[in-house]
């Protein structure tokens, strides 16, 4: 990641939850996403497959009302950090059996800005205290979002 990236990163961590990340966490950050949206996908996939579709379409996607949330939260603060054009970039498309609509392309990467806000939020929900995420919050956070998503 470009050393704009990373500053841009550094910048939403701050505004969406107060927290300090360093190229460790941004390394973090990255796995976890790739993990999720494949974890998506796979749910995706089970519902396009029961309903006898081929392609992969936005409502196939498992967005809860938490998520959804999240993700007005992530366009508000966008607006100040300008993450998206980054996103898109990163966003992984995870192999699948199935095809993505477009407009599930074009989705992912609103999907990747609310699961980053959650992240975020839920570093300062498990510790109100915490500043600098540690590999042990890391831990945590990975299993509640293992659990959840």
């Amino acid at each position: 990641m470009s050393l704009m990236g990373v500053s841009k990163f550094e910048r939403f961590f701050r505004a969406a939850a107060g927290l300090d990340v360093d190229k460790q966490d941004l390394k973090r950050f990255t796995e976890f996403l790739d993990q999720k949206i494949h974890d998506l996908v796979v749910r995706a996939e089970a519902a396009a497959k029961a309903n006898g579709r081929d392609i992969i379409e936005p409502h196939d996607l498992p967005v809860t009302k938490g998520l959804q949330e999240c993700i007005h939260a992530f366009r508000r603060i966008d607006q100040q950090v300008q993450l998206d054009p980054l996103l898109e970039e990163m966003t992984p498309l995870p192999p699948s059996d199935l095809a993505y609509s477009d407009a599930t392309v074009e989705r992912l990467p609103e999907i990747v800005g609310g699961l980053s806000m959650a992240l975020a939020r839920s570093f300062t929900i498990i510790d109100p205290e915490v500043r600098n995420p540690g590999s042990e919050d890391w831990a945590r956070i990975y299993r509640i979002f293992d659990t959840l998503l």
